[in-house]
């Protein structure tokens, strides 16, 4: 038998599904489709952004990673997230609001020529699987709590893709976001109760940021030595920069009604991310002074299950309705975005080469819209099949946009004379060194270690490989046959 809380969840995702469904009506092109007609006002856009990254791994990953590590754990995430957004606005969203493309590969091509575009739009790909994933875990481990179990993990995560999946496919950015709006207000006002009613809980404000002071987990900096400042800096640099080559981030930006809106956009929502992100840690923390005893057990176990648990074992029913629409709300806004941008990103940039040039847009719709069916099977089954944290699943994915995509769109921007021949040599070097320090050195010696974190090593390598590749005498110029 259900419980009360399931049926208002039912409810819940019904409403939002139905908006999505709405907004879908103003879908007339794959333009409207993928940049929502480029028409949405600032609140919208500031919304959209915000909810890139307000997702599973803000609810539920990083206050876990809060309580293990501290504050200098989470640099990654939410500061390196945070950031993120906030240099898009400031550094690249009126560049590429301006250039009118439909997608982050268009760029590269038109920057560069078709094998950097192929190269790059790959890499964006492959980073959303950890993503999606984890979304539709946390939404698999959301089912499986507000019905005490009824519905397995297994389940759960079929079900919610299965939700995302309808409301994205039938209306694209336009369901994205305007779901996204009515998400975030929910998100905002729900984590405020939970934060004055928990935080009443346990003491006061003051008494909580007391405890983790305390428990010495507001240590942000870290130790001055060589290895500890890498891993810092490798961990910052991760979504910071990672994540500005992503199609989504792209999206939500180019679809702002104009320039102006598309850098405020990006800013505030950057900035509303870093301030929100803090409740979900503030409430974990309470959780320490209101059921400690719970706590630990939870932490020996997964520490991404503790705010599930005292939000079902320690606050009424009203409380329990606030927090997990709230989740619900942060889950799904970052799944429908990041199961549209790789579709998209496919079909355009990959797919397209190989499609009828004279295809017609409603017919180049309906692929967009196939593919997003298939990748949305591919991530619920990396998903089903993942072993890996929601933290680590989101940091991770990064990775390969860091060292392949990051250093061609930010020299191409700003250097005149980054050259074709220097973005293929700073993919190359990227890939080579991440992929050689991360994976086939460790199998070929196990006991192999460096102090250097192979994103970071790669970044670095990455960025030479551009400034030799430009300066060098040229190979490889733009749109060259054998480039291609």
């Amino acid at each position: 038998m259900f419980s009360a809380l399931t049926l208002f969840v039912a409810v819940y995702l019904l409403v939002t599904v139905g908006i999505g469904l709405v907004a879908s009506s103003r879908v007339h092109s794959s333009r409207d489709y993928v940049v929502a007609g480029r028409s949405l006002p600032l609140f919208v856009v500031a919304a959209t952004v915000f909810a890139t990254w307000f997702g599973s791994e803000t609810v539920l990953g990083i206050p876990g990673r809060f309580m293990e590590e501290g504050l200098g754990g989470i640099v990654e995430d939410p500061f390196g997230a945070a950031f993120c957004l906030i240099f898009v606005g400031i550094f690249f969203a009126a560049h590429l609001y301006r250039k009118n493309l439909l997608t982050i590969g268009d760029y590269y091509r038109d920057r560069y020529n078709h094998t950097v575009e192929f190269l790059t739009s790959v890499a964006i790909i492959v980073s959303y699987l950890g993503w999606v994933s984890a979304q539709l875990m946390a939404m698999g481990l959301v089912f499986n709590a507000v019905t005490g179990g009824e519905v397995s993990l297994t389940a759960g995560i079929l079900l919610g893709a299965s939700i995302v999946l309808v409301y994205t496919l039938f209306g694209g950015m336009f369901s994205v976001a305007w779901t996204s709006a009515f998400q975030m207000v929910v998100i905002v006002f729900g984590l405020l109760y939970l934060a004055w009613y928990l935080g009443d809980k346990a003491g006061g404000v003051g008494t909580v940021i007391d405890y983790v002071d305390t428990a010495g987990k507001l240590d942000f900096w870290p130790e001055p030595t060589l290895p500890e400042i890498l891993a810092f800096i490798g961990a910052a640099v991760t979504l910071m920069l990672g994540s500005i080559p992503q199609q989504d981030v792209f999206q939500r930006v180019t679809s702002a009604k104009d320039e102006k809106t598309a850098v405020w956009g990006s800013i505030l929502g950057g900035s509303f991310y870093l301030l929100f992100a803090f409740i979900p840690i503030f409430l974990v923390s309470s959780a320490f002074l209101i059921d400690p005893v719970m706590v630990e057990a939870t932490m020996a176990d997964d520490a991404q299950h503790v705010l599930p648990k005292l939000i079902m074992q320690d606050t009424p029913l009203f409380a329990q309705i606030i927090f997990f629409g709230a989740l619900l709300s942060a889950i799904m806004s970052t799944a429908a975005g990041t199961l549209l941008a790789p579709s998209v990103t496919f079909t355009e940039n990959i797919l397209k080469g190989y499609l009828n040039k004279d295809i017609s847009d409603e017919k180049f719709l309906l692929t967009i819209r196939a593919t997003v069916v298939v990748f949305t099977v591919c991530v619920t089954l990396f998903a089903l099949n993942s072993e890996s944290s929601i933290y680590e699943m989101v940091g991770n994915a990064y990775c390969v946009t860091l060292v392949s995509a990051f250093v061609p769109l930010a020299f191409g921007v700003y250097w005149k004379r980054a050259t074709t021949q220097g973005a293929l040599l700073a993919i190359f070097a990227g890939l080579s060194v991440w992929i050689g320090l991360d994976f086939i050195a460790p199998i070929i010696n196990e006991d192999f270690s460096t102090i250097w974190p192979g994103q970071l090593a790669g970044l670095l390598a990455a960025i030479a490989g551009m400034i030799v590749g430009s300066l060098m005498p040229q190979v490889i110029a733009k749109g060259h046959p054998e480039a291609a």
